[in-house]
């Protein structure tokens, strides 16, 4: 709670004049609980939806920077095995230059101003986004809006981007768990776009041209799929100005092939034996659930229980998670974390570890054997300070005006609003060990999982094994 208000109040100190009206109206503030909930809503997030469709959302820090972005409900899933890794493409033309900015100009136009543009590509969303000076935030919109709507996709640009990706394609097949988590996806979500990567099969990065990159963009990028989201040092009645001025033209109508399609779950297995490496790397996961899903806070307390633990970074007996405690003691892995990645509709819930040859039956086993703890026996005690770490990790993620815009952006997409935190925190405080419980019988009790493991895996107990592990046979 502490910190809670520590945080509200130093956004407050922020907003100069406003924060000492605010402080002094405070002692007509009678319940305790309304001051705290309006100190941690200080600033709000505010928004506008253009007549395209596109949303304008904002917070004002009234700090000296800012971040500015494009969040676009367009990725991978998106794609279909013929086109499968355009939407990354398309994010790495970006930058090569627009119909009225050569990509010098661009580079020395946003080195000039001190900024830093970048752009990521996720399995549901494209983002481009700026960190800059408050007071560029106007030039920033421009080129922003100028990047999507008017990229030149020159023939030779396209050409040198492949070998980029090609490349970079090399760097993620040498990141283990980057590896791991690509094939937990296909196993999962076999026959489906979510089980595809990002980064596309290299026969599409071949022969991917300017053609495919131009009709994602015109089925994709329409303004109901496009937020606009600001933080730091912005003033909204402006972002939505400079929004209507630069993106005002984009198209406000989404066909029917732009649609999402459900990707159905299946419990399965996938291994890529390679007794070169040193160790097993494992990820299983049971299939979670979707962004707006009342489920989803009492699966992240659930997952916080189980927490995450790195040999390096010590810690023993007194860890919280039983599983920390079980890993520290006894040698059963170099590290392992719990994740819970959501999608619109469907997710994974799981944990990836990676242990020494040897010890991927005695890890699993613990891990399993967690699981169905969690669904019997979590007390109360246990989901108190999942909850308040969980809450403590909400807070530090947000510390920043690129994690705060992320934040907003993301959330527009996937929940169309910005859930602000005390109510986040109310949602969070309301979770008790039985709804724990509860859900961990709907989502983990004898379903079936996927489980994807990479290198010298022969330890690892075959499937229908693990399988029948997914319950406890109660007398």
């Amino acid at each position: 709670m502490a910190s809670l208000l520590k945080l509200s109040v130093t956004g407050l100190r922020a907003y100069g004049a406003r924060s000492h009206q605010l402080l002094l109206r405070r002692n007509k503030v009678s319940n305790a609980d309304q001051f705290r909930a309006a100190l941690v809503n200080v600033p709000p997030t505010e928004v506008t939806t253009l007549d395209s469709g596109l949303r304008v959302a904002s917070e004002d820090s009234g700090s000296q920077t800012a971040t500015v972005g494009l969040w676009i409900d367009a990725g991978s899933r998106y794609e279909n095995n013929a086109n499968n890794g355009v939407a990354h493409f398309l994010e790495h033309m970006a930058f090569k230059g627009t119909a009225k900015r050569s990509q010098t100009d661009l580079e020395l136009e946003v080195e000039n101003m001190g900024a830093h543009l970048n752009a990521y590509t996720s399995r549901e969303q494209t983002v481009f986004y700026a960190k800059c000076l408050a007071k560029d935030v106007s030039r920033s919109v421009e080129i922003l809006s100028d990047i999507i709507q008017n990229s030149k996709l020159g023939e030779a640009e396209i050409e040198r981007e492949r070998g980029v990706i090609l490349r970079e394609m090399q760097e993620v097949e040498s990141n283990l768990q980057e590896v791991v988590f690509d094939h937990l996806h296909a196993t999962a979500y076999q026959g489906t776009p979510l089980g595809n990567t990002i980064l596309g099969p290299t026969k599409n990065i071949q022969s991917i041209g300017k053609s495919d990159l131009q009709a994602y963009i015109s089925t994709h990028y329409k303004a109901p799929r496009i937020v606009l989201a600001a933080s730091g040092g912005v003033q909204h009645g402006e972002l939505v100005k400079l929004a209507e001025q630069h993106l005002g033209k984009i198209s406000a109508t989404v066909d029917g092939a732009a649609q999402l399609s459900p990707c159905r779950f299946t419990g399965s297995e996938v291994r890529v034996r390679d007794d070169s490496l040193p160790l097993a790397h494992v990820a299983i996961a049971v299939e979670g659930c979707g962004w707006t899903d009342q489920d989803n806070v009492p699966l992240m307390v659930a997952n916080t229980l189980i927490g995450a633990w790195d040999r390096s970074q010590g810690g023993g007996a007194n860890n919280a998670s039983q599983l920390a405690v079980a890993s520290a003691t006894d040698n059963l892995c170099h590290s392992y974390q719990s994740f819970n990645t959501c999608y619109k509709d469907t997710g994974l819930w799981g944990i990836y570890f990676v242990c020494d040859p040897l010890r991927c039956e005695d890890m699993l086993f613990n891990v399993q054997g967690e699981w169905m703890r969690l669904c019997t026996m979590v007390t109360e005690a246990e989901v108190e300070r999942a909850k308040n770490l969980l809450k403590t990790n909400m807070l530090l993620q947000l510390d920043g005006t690129t994690p705060i815009c992320e934040d907003i952006g993301r959330q527009m997409l996937c929940y169309n609003r910005r859930i602000p935190l005390h109510e986040l925190e109310q949602r969070i405080d309301s979770v008790t060990a039985q709804n724990v419980r509860d859900v961990a019988m709907k989502y983990i009790f004898d379903r079936c999982p996927a489980v994807a493991a990479v290198g010298p895996v022969e330890n690892l107990p075959d499937y229908v094994r693990i399988r029948s592990s997914m319950h406890w046979v109660r007398v």
